[in-house]
């Protein structure tokens, strides 16, 4: 069961002092119980030699009954102040009970005073300071003892401040140990390990991403030195060899260029600095405007258009331009030569759908989830149909569709093509201007 904090803390300090108040109450009770007793007897011993005294029986032996019941008695008469005494008197300041009864008879009043020669102490020999000193010290046992139960129950962050001050950029592995806890620490505890979690994936993706972009940096770097290197040796004397490293040059620094791009925009949208301008637009344009140029750039490829005329849209025209030519930049990378290409533009319900459907190889059921991912590659397969793909562009048509509020769905399957399909809400919530994400 899971019990608070405050509950716990409430239910040790009550229980350690009601179990304290209850020992002294009870000690303090058998105490006065206990002189109650003593004065009882004592009171029958005085009222036993007052019924003697005043019948003048002198058969019993006072001496021989006082130390038998180990009393002290004292009769002293009023008239003569003579005082008759048998057994003896306590010695020492403990602390005795006694009482004084008075004898009326005409002319021959006394007073007999009985006095117990048993302490009467709260317990045994101990003394009421003594009780007291040692009551004070149970309190404090019991306070160290309470404080010991709260830093057992707040065990959970000290080891917080443990793990905190282990962690580092090396080792990110430290987690708390939820186990003894089960109160609000407990769910301050698995925050922050949720948390270090969190930390750690995306000290990994970031270092992945690192990795990533250095290798896809990496293979243009290769290809432009190699054939500088070609160039510088053979080139002035070979036309042939000067044009081919020239135009190879050309190409791969082409790559490597949008792929700093690539790379800058994802930056920034990881910093929510990308700006987004809104305005009102004719998609279909758009659309119709990058179905064109694709069939102008890409003669390999049939490229069928089917764009509904005058449908208009909020959003950011550039990024929606980005967003459609890097899925007609994939399907022409994985589309064999012959292949179709249709692009479409229609007005849903409240919503724009934008569709770009090929005749390629397709995706794996498997790689579908993870398509999206930063420099995911589906399989070899594809990495060979497509080597100048970097693995960014459908990352940035995610974020851009994101960042619309819009979805994107995807069919596909191997050796019947790709479907994606965007679904983008006809108005957005904000006002046409720049809006950083």
């Amino acid at each position: 069961m899971k019990f608070s904090i405050a509950f716990k803390a409430t239910a040790i300090y009550t229980t350690i002092f009601g179990l304290l108040l209850a020992a002294a109450v009870g000690v303090l009770s058998w105490a006065v119980t206990v002189r109650a007793v003593h004065m009882q007897r004592l009171d029958n011993i005085a009222s036993f030699v007052e019924e003697h005294l005043e019948r003048e029986q002198r058969r019993i032996d006072f001496e021989s009954f006082a130390k038998a019941n180990r009393v002290y008695i004292e009769v002293r008469f009023e008239q003569t102040d003579r005082a008759v005494r048998f057994g003896e008197m306590p010695a020492g300041g403990g602390n005795y009970a006694d009482t004084v009864r008075r004898i009326d008879r005409p002319g021959k009043g006394a007073f007999v005073r009985v006095v117990d020669c048993e302490s009467t102490s709260v317990v045994g020999n101990l003394s009421v300071p003594g009780f007291l000193v040692i009551l004070s010290a149970l309190l404090l046992l019991a306070a160290v003892y309470g404080a010991f139960l709260m830093r057992k129950m707040m065990r959970p962050i000290y080891d917080m401040t443990c793990t905190a001050r282990s962690i580092s950029a090396n080792d990110l592995s430290k987690r708390i140990d939820t186990v003894h806890s089960h109160d609000e620490l407990k769910e301050l505890a698995e925050t922050f390990n949720e948390m270090l979690d969190r930390i750690q994936a995306s000290y990994e993706q970031q270092n992945q991403f690192v990795s990533d972009a250095s290798h896809e940096l990496r293979t243009p770097l290769s290809v432009i030195s190699g054939y500088a290197n070609l160039l510088r040796r053979w080139g002035s004397g070979d036309a042939e060899i000067r044009d081919e490293s020239v135009a190879k040059i050309v190409e791969e620094t082409e790559n490597m260029r949008q792929l700093v791009e690539r790379l800058l925009f994802l930056a920034r949208a990881d910093q929510k600095t990308q700006p987004i301008r809104f305005e009102r637009f004719n998609v279909s344009g758009l659309v119709q405007d990058i179905a064109e140029d694709t069939e102008l750039i890409s003669g390999e490829h049939f490229i069928v258009s089917e764009i509904e005329p005058d449908v208009f849209l909020t959003a950011d025209p550039d990024l929606i331009k980005q967003a459609v030519r890097a899925v007609l930049e994939n399907s022409m990378h994985y589309t064999p030569s012959g292949g179709t290409i249709r692009v479409s533009c229609r007005r849903g319900d409240g919503c724009v759908e934008i569709e770009v459907a090929d005749t390629g190889i397709g995706i794996a059921e498997k790689d579908l989830p993870y398509i999206f991912d930063r420099f995911y590659k589906a399989d070899t397969v594809r990495s060979r149909e497509a080597k100048e793909s970097s693995g960014l562009g459908l990352s940035i048509v995610k974020w851009i569709v994101e960042r619309h509020s819009g979805e994107i769905r995807v069919e596909s399957k191997p050796g019947t093509g790709t479907k994606i399909r965007f679904i983008l809400p006809e108005e957005q919530n904000t006002e046409a201007d720049e809006r950083p994400v």
